[in-house]
């Protein structure tokens, strides 16, 4: 006899009204799109890697799952604002005493993007801290 009260261990969308990415490698690949910005930790692409690492993951996976060329518009979107940010803030008078605080905004907004796209959540950059050169 079968408990009607189970569900299926193979159910296609547990959430059906949550709008959340139930895929669990399209999950996995928009976070690392997020976090392939980290990239620019590596002492050779210090100014650019922050960019590189999330146009090369979504380049290559943008065509495979829809969330993925979602999160990785949003992300090297977010990253190519940091970096102009960050290479225009010495322009400025308060620029250079800013400038410290750039990488830690980044580095705390990847984490939070990371987590919800991993978690299946259509994340967003907040307004201000984001151009979107790539809709």
């Amino acid at each position: 006899m079968t408990n009607t009260n189970e569900t299926s261990p193979v159910s296609p969308n547990p959430y059906p009204d949550s709008g959340r990415e139930m895929n669990r490698d399209a999950r996995m690949w928009a976070m690392f799109c997020h976090l392939a910005a980290f990239g620019g930790l590596v002492p050779a692409l210090v100014v650019i890697g922050c960019v590189i690492g999330p146009l090369l993951v979504w380049l290559l996976k943008k065509n495979d799952f829809p969330f993925v060329d979602e999160q990785g518009k949003e992300a090297v979107n977010f990253q190519i604002t940091m970096l102009l940010i960050f290479l225009a803030l010495p322009l400025t008078c308060i620029g250079i005493v800013l400038m410290p605080f750039v990488p830690i905004v980044d580095f705390i907004f990847v984490v939070i993007a990371a987590i919800k796209a991993n978690d299946g959540y259509h994340y967003r950059y907040p307004y201000p801290l984001i151009i979107r050169f790539i809709k």
